[in-house]
């Protein structure tokens, strides 16, 4: 039996053993995501979207579905992958369950909970049955996939007119209870009208075992609301990732999404911006920086359907040995999206021979007044800017960092959390495997 036979097989005994209410809106939903699924299965490289990223090698390994936590996983063993240094409300989940030991989540300024939570409680349904599966695409096999079978995640619904003081992380670990685990957790993010929030989410192995996470987060943005979002990536060589996320934007909001991609066998970021009154802003960015065999692929989408709005968009990849990436971003502008202002930059460096990179920036143009661009680089470094270091001595390894980090430091720029934005800095010191000397 395949990994599509098995899962189409399981759905069944997953609602009966899950304590679902099967006459709920969400048991229609689950139903009709998993024939969705069945129909069309995993994405393959005919389709387009998943021309260089191949996911037959995910696809032979006999997943465990449904792992249950063998051994405790206190704090000291996941401290160094949490942001310590500033106060946070935390949702931690270990092999797909809600720890409430871990995490801390009281709260006076918004809600924030677990989704299962969320979907059993009078106080949270109809906020979640409006929500819920609105924009995730109907067409994107792997986010189906998600539908039919999540069951935990975070619930976050900020009240308009409120600025959250304390940056929200959303971590999941996995633990290798299971030698083979395939998890598939779902996020669900409100922010009222005039109300301000920011989210770190990460995803992280505590083992060297094989995990397979396809995770799916729907965040709607109303009116004049500003959402901060944070994906940090940085796992094992035995972990992938297929991470779609979806946006929906009301009048004059403010979203950004910022990705830095560091680890992991594959990750796949499905990034998708929908547009849904004037005045809007979307800001997508995001920093790779790669070795070995590992492979990231960013597949965005920016969608404007109305006018004066805008959206700037700047991906930058540092890849070495025989790593490769895939960038393809598309950006539509409907006729009536006049005064649109729309931005795509992708710029990479190959430090090895055998590193690759596929990029795809796509303008769809149905205004005449409009200001768009996009643009692609491809290049090594340079080689007079290294050599007039080193005459300088500053040593050809930390001038070979100082560069590379300074062709990626403008995203770095873009992080609005002090504490965040120093992590990120060790992160890449770390991957050019250099002491730059400096903290942010």
């Amino acid at each position: 039996m395949d990994l599509k036979e098995k899962l189409v097989s399981s759905f069944l005994a997953f609602e009966n053993e899950g304590n679902l209410d099967l006459d709920s809106n969400t048991h229609a939903i689950r139903l009709e995501a998993i024939k969705s699924f069945e129909a069309h299965g995993f994405p393959s490289k005919a389709n387009e979207d998943w021309k260089y990223t191949n996911l037959k090698p995910l696809l032979k390994h006999d997943y465990c579905l449904f792992p249950t936590t063998k051994n405790p996983v206190g704090f000291k063993n996941i401290r160094k992958y949490l942001l310590n240094d500033i106060e946070t409300y935390t949702l931690v989940f270990i092999d797909g369950v809600f720890s409430s030991f871990l995490s801390t989540t009281t709260h006076d300024d918004c809600d924030v909970c677990v989704l299962s939570s969320a979907l059993n409680r009078p106080k949270y349904k109809m906020v979640v049955d409006n929500y819920f599966n609105k924009i995730a695409n109907k067409n994107e096999s792997i986010s189906q996939l998600n539908t039919a079978f999540t069951i935990e995640g975070a619930f976050i619904n900020v009240p308009k007119n409120t600025i959250v003081p304390k940056p929200v992380q959303i971590i999941y670990f996995s633990t290798g209870s299971e030698k083979e685990v395939m998890l598939q957790p779902r996020n669900l993010i409100i922010v009222g009208e005039n109300s301000h929030v920011q989210i770190i989410e990460r995803h992280q192995n505590l083992s060297d075992e094989i995990t397979f996470t396809n995770a799916v987060t729907e965040v709607f943005a109303n009116k004049r609301a500003v959402v901060d979002y944070y994906k940090i990536q940085n796992d094992t060589e035995n972990s992938s990732l297929i991470d779609s996320t979806y946006v929906s934007q009301k009048m004059q909001s403010v979203a950004s999404v910022n990705t830095f991609s560091f680890g992991g066998k594959l990750t796949r970021n499905n990034l998708e911006f929908y547009h849904e009154g004037e005045g809007i802003t979307s800001n997508l960015n995001g920093i790779t920086i790669l070795n070995n065999e590992q492979h990231v692929d960013n597949t965005t989408l920016v969608e404007h359907k109305f006018p004066n709005c805008e959206s700037h968009e700047l991906y930058k990849g540092i890849y070495a040995d025989k790593s490769s990436a895939v960038f393809n971003g598309k950006v539509i502008v409907k006729h009536d999206a006049q005064k649109t202002n729309a931005f795509q930059q992708n710029n990479n460096i190959l430090i090895d021979d055998g590193a690759t990179i596929n990029s795809k920036p796509q303008l769809e143009i149905f205004a005449d007044d409009v200001k768009c661009s996009h643009g692609c680089t491809i290049g090594q470094l340079d080689e007079s800017a290294l050599f007039y270091m080193q005459t300088r001595g500053i040593p050809k390894k930390e001038a070979r960092a100082l560069l590379l980090y300074a062709f990626g430091n403008d995203v770095v720029e873009k992080i609005k959390i002090p504490q965040l934005k120093s992590k990120i800095a060790k992160f890449i010191a770390n991957k050019l495997n250099v002491d730059l000397g400096f903290d942010l």
